[in-house]
């Protein structure tokens, strides 16, 4: 007989639960594209390949490591997801969110969700780092369609604060502590993500709607997870590296590289950043 849903994720968090020994992770992070660096800086690092774990799909992306590196950081013992699944490599929503729920079964009790986006706000530039304050789902599905496990949350979770407005604020007050090459404070930009199914980058016209209608940037993850984090009861930060900017009358034709190199060059100030909310957040 084939496994529900939700022994599949028991199945999946008893097994890094025994990976893990007497790490007990209460923080997860989940890394973009050319983020995956952070998990460099955990501590007495665990490192379980997603290939490894029970039923979990596997990252085909180039920047996604594809593991788990559990350990401290700053005091806190974090499970970071090092690559992320995503609706279009062909996986469903379920399977895309479904380390969502495992993290929460070991144990985790908030997220900081990651990625790479491109902006669509005006007022940013590449290289900005943008706390996320709600998002636009424009995907066409949810990962809660069909019969809801009631084990995992409820039928109608609320999204009025998808994104933590406790964290958001934290996160503002950090970034005055993160001082760059040039002397001068991180400068964090706050605004809402339009999340897209990809591969495809938007046309012209698609971007021109979506920040008529409320976007501040855009990507291709992120949305589906979050919604299953609320469902679970895991407070959220999201934090958006924006790559390029996806504006203007003429756009220029952008690569995966090209992402992954603006991500990579962002990321002594997002670790920096990242570091300091895990050391200073309160949980409970």
């Amino acid at each position: 007989m084939a496994l529900t849903y939700i022994e599949k994720i028991n199945e999946a968090a008893a097994f890094i639960k025994g990976k893990l020994g007497d790490v007990a992770p209460v923080i997860g992070l989940v890394l973009g594209s050319g983020l995956g660096d952070m998990a460099n800086q955990v501590e007495n690092p665990i490192a379980i390949d997603y290939s490894e774990v029970p039923h979990f799909p596997v990252s085909t992306v180039e920047g996604h490591e594809g593991r788990f590196v559990a350990g401290t950081l700053e005091g806190k013992q974090v499970i970071v997801m090092q690559g992320r699944f995503h609706y279009y490599e062909g996986y469903d929503m379920k399977k895309v969110v479904f380390p969502v729920y495992v993290m929460k079964a070991i144990g985790v009790h908030s997220v900081v969700m990651t990625n790479a986006a491109g902006g669509m706000n005006r007022g940013f530039k590449a290289g900005d780092l943008m706390v996320i304050s709600d998002h636009l789902n424009m995907t066409g599905d949810n990962p809660l369609i069909g019969p809801n496990h009631s084990e995992l949350g409820v039928r109608f979770p609320d999204m009025s604060e998808a994104y933590s407005r406790e964290y958001r604020e934290l996160a503002h007050k950090l970034a005055q502590t993160v001082v760059g090459e040039d002397g001068v404070p991180l400068k964090l930009q706050e605004g809402v993500y339009a999340g897209i199914t990809g591969p495809t980058y938007c046309t012209p016209a698609e971007l021109m709607m979506l920040a008529r209608i409320g976007g501040d940037a855009i990507g291709m993850s992120t949305v589906g997870e979050v919604i299953a984090a609320r469902h679970a009861g895991l407070k959220v930060l999201g934090i958006s590296c924006i790559t390029d900017m996806a504006v203007g009358e003429e756009l220029e034709p952008l690569t995966h590289e090209q992402v992954v190199a603006v991500a990579n060059r962002t990321k002594p100030k997002f670790i920096a950043l990242v570091k300091a909310f895990v050391r200073d957040v309160q949980l409970g």
